[in-house]
C-alpha cells in the first residue's frame, strides 16, 4: 500500500518505545501522510493507546527513529483526563488552612492561553457546558468532564489531533455534534483516532492501523473493501459459551428481608447551590427487578447511583432506605456497601493501587480499594476462575497499574461481580473495552440478570448495548 510521501509526513522507522517498564512497542514502521486521517484499532492491551501517545511525546525511544511530528499536538485520552483530575485533587492536599477548595472553575480550564476562544465558545455551547462555566471542575459528571477535555483539545489550534476514545461517555446528541465538528476540522488538521467500536468510525478516516502485542500488525485503506472485511473478522470474534464462577460459599452476607425492596428513594433531590440536578424522584427497586438508568450527560445519573451507595454527601438529607437501613439512622456505610457490587469510571480513577490482578478481584469480597486482609483459598480460586474467564490466566500476579485502560475496566467488572451481590451497579461498564470484550461483558450481565440472585442497575449511552432481562427504565432530564 502506497502511503503519502511528502515532507510533512510523520515517519516511524523500526521504532521501539518503552513506557516505564509497563509496556513496550516493538519496531514500528508507520507513515502518517499530510492528508491522512488514521483509525487505530486492536484488542485491549494491544498497545494502540501507547502507539498514539508516542505522537504526543510519551515513552522512551530505545531504538529506531521518529521524524516529522509537528510542533503542536493536541491529545485527548483517559490518561490526560486522569492527570487533570489528579491535579485538582492535589489542590486539596496542599491546602494548609483546613478549608476545602472549591477547585478550578470550568471557565478557567476551558479557555487556555493560546487557544481559539471562538472554537472553544462554540463547542461549549454545542456540548451544553456554557451554563456550567462557573461551576467547579470537580462537580462535573464523568461525561461533562470528557466534554471539557474535548473542548480543550479541539480549540488548541493543533497541527495534529490525537483522539483516544473520544466518544466514550458521550450521550447520543453530543456524539453526533462531535462527529460533525471533526468532519469539518479534518479539512485542515490531521487526525489519529483510537476506537474500540468500528460503528463510531468518523467518515473522514482514510486509513486503519491494527495493533497487536505492541506491534503494528496490519495497515489498510478505508476504501479497500476486502481488507475491511478481514478487519471486521478480527474485531467480531464470537464470544464462547460462558459460565459465571460461583460465589464464596463461606463468607455469606447477612440475609435481607425477603418482603421489602432493595432500595426506596422518596422525593429525592440533589442540588449544588442554585443548580438543581434533579428533584422529587420516587424510585423503588424490588428484588429481581433489573433497571436501565438513562439520560443525557449532566442529568445526574452518577449522582443518583452514589446516593444509593452512600458516596454522595446529600444521601443524608434525602429519604433513602437501602437494604433495610434508613440513611442517616446511624448505619455504617459498609453495612450498605456489602450488599452492592459497583463499577464506574470514577472508581477506576480512584483504584490506583499497585496490587496484583488476583488481589483486585478478591478486594471485591471486602469492598476495598486494594487488599488489606488475608483471603481464603476458596476466594483465591474464585478470583482465578474470573481471570480465566477474562482471558487473563497466568497473569494473576501482574500489577494492576501496568494494565491498559480497557483491561483495568475488565478487572473492576469482575471485582464488582465476584460476590454475586444482591445489587450490581454498572455505570457505563463497557467504556474502553474492545468489541470482543464488550460482547463478553454484555453476555456476563445477561447471565447475571438470568441467575435470579442479583438485581442489576445499568447505565449506558449506546442503544445497541441492550441487555436481555433489563425491562425497567428510569429516564433523567438535564440539570436546571
Amino acid at each position: 500500500m502506497k502511503m503519502s510521501d511528502d515532507d510533512s509526513a510523520i515517519r516511524f522507522a523500526a521504532l521501539t518505545v518503552d513506557f516505564d517498564e509497563r509496556f513496550r512497542l516493538h519496531e514500528v514502521d508507520w507513515t502518517v501522510g499530510a492528508e491522512d486521517h488514521w483509525l487505530v484499532v486492536g484488542a485491549n492491551g494491544s498497545g494502540k493507546s501507547a502507539l498514539v501517545a508516542v505522537l504526543a511525546g510519551a515513552g522512551t525511544i530505545l531504538s529506531g527513529t521518529l521524524e516529522g511530528v509537528p510542533p503542536r499536538v493536541a491529545i485527548l485520552s483517559y490518561e490526560a483526563q486522569a492527570e487533570l483530575i489528579a491535579a485538582e485533587r492535589r489542590k486539596d492536599d496542599a491546602d494548609i488552612l483546613d478549608v476545602i477548595s472549591e477547585g478550578t472553575p470550568v471557565r478557567e480550564l476551558a479557555f487556555v492561553d493560546g487557544s481559539d476562544t471562538t472554537v472553544a465558545t462554540e463547542l461549549l455551547q454545542a456540548f451544553g457546558l456554557e451554563p456550567l462555566l462557573d461551576r467547579a471542575f470537580r462537580k462535573l459528571s464523568t461525561g461533562e468532564t470528557r466534554k471539557l477535555m474535548l473542548v480543550r483539545a479541539l480549540s488548541s489550534r493543533p497541527d495534529l489531533l490525537v483522539l483516544d476514545e473520544p466518544f466514550d461517555g458521550l450521550d447520543a446528541a453530543s456524539l453526533a455534534q462531535l462527529q460533525a465538528h471533526l468532519q469539518t476540522l479534518a479539512a485542515d488538521v490531521r487526525t489519529v483516532t483510537v476506537l474500540n467500536r468500528l460503528d463510531e468510525t468518523p467518515v473522514h478516516v482514510t486509513h486503519v492501523a491494527w495493533v497487536e502485542d505492541g506491534r503494528l500488525a496490519t495497515t489498510l485503506r478505508m476504501d479497500d473493501a476486502t481488507a475491511r472485511d478481514e478487519l471486521d473478522r478480527l474485531l467480531h470474534l464470537k464470544t464462547a459459551d460462558i459460565e459465571l464462577p460461583p460465589a464464596d460459599s463461606v463468607d455469606r452476607l447477612p440475609p435481607l428481608d425477603e418482603t421489602g425492596p432493595l432500595v426506596r428513594l422518596t422525593g429525592t433531590t440533589v442540588r449544588y447551590d442554585d443548580t438543581v440536578i434533579f428533584e422529587g424522584i420516587d424510585w423503588t427497586i424490588e428484588r429481581g427487578q433489573h433497571w436501565q438508568l438513562a439520560g443525557p450527560n449532566g442529568s445526574g445519573k452518577t449522582a443518583l447511583l452514589s446516593l444509593i451507595t452512600g458516596d454522595h454527601p446529600q444521601c443524608y438529607v434525602n429519604d433513602i432506605v437501602a437494604f433495610g437501613y434508613r440513611r442517616g439512622s446511624g448505619e455504617s456505610i459498609w453495612e450498605i456497601k456489602r450488599y452492592i457490587g459497583y463499577v464506574s469510571t470514577a472508581l477506576q480513577w480512584e483504584y490506583r493501587v499497585g496490587t496484583s490482578l488476583r488481589h483486585v478481584i478478591v478486594s471485591g469480597f471486602h469492598d476495598s480499594i486494594g487488599l488489606y486482609s488475608k483471603y481464603t483459598d476458596e476466594q483465591g480460586r474464585i478470583a482465578d476462575a474470573w481471570l480465566a474467564l477474562l482471558g487473563m490466566s497466568g497473569r494473576a500476579d501482574e500489577s494492576f497499574n501496568r494494565l491498559s485502560h480497557g483491561d483495568r475496566r475488565l478487572l473492576l467488572i469482575a471485582r464488582a461481580m465476584v460476590k454475586h451481590p444482591p445489587l450490581l451497579i454498572l455505570d457505563e461498564p463497557c467504556l474502553g473495552l474492545d468489541d470482543m470484550n464488550r460482547r463478553l461483558v454484555l453476555a456476563l450481565i445477561e447471565r447475571i440478570c438470568a441467575s435470579g440472585a442479583t438485581t442489576v442497575l445499568y447505565v449506558n449511552h449506546h442503544a445497541e448495548d441492550r441487555i436481555a432481562g433489563i425491562e425497567h427504565r428510569l429516564e433523567l432530564g438535564g440539570a436546571r
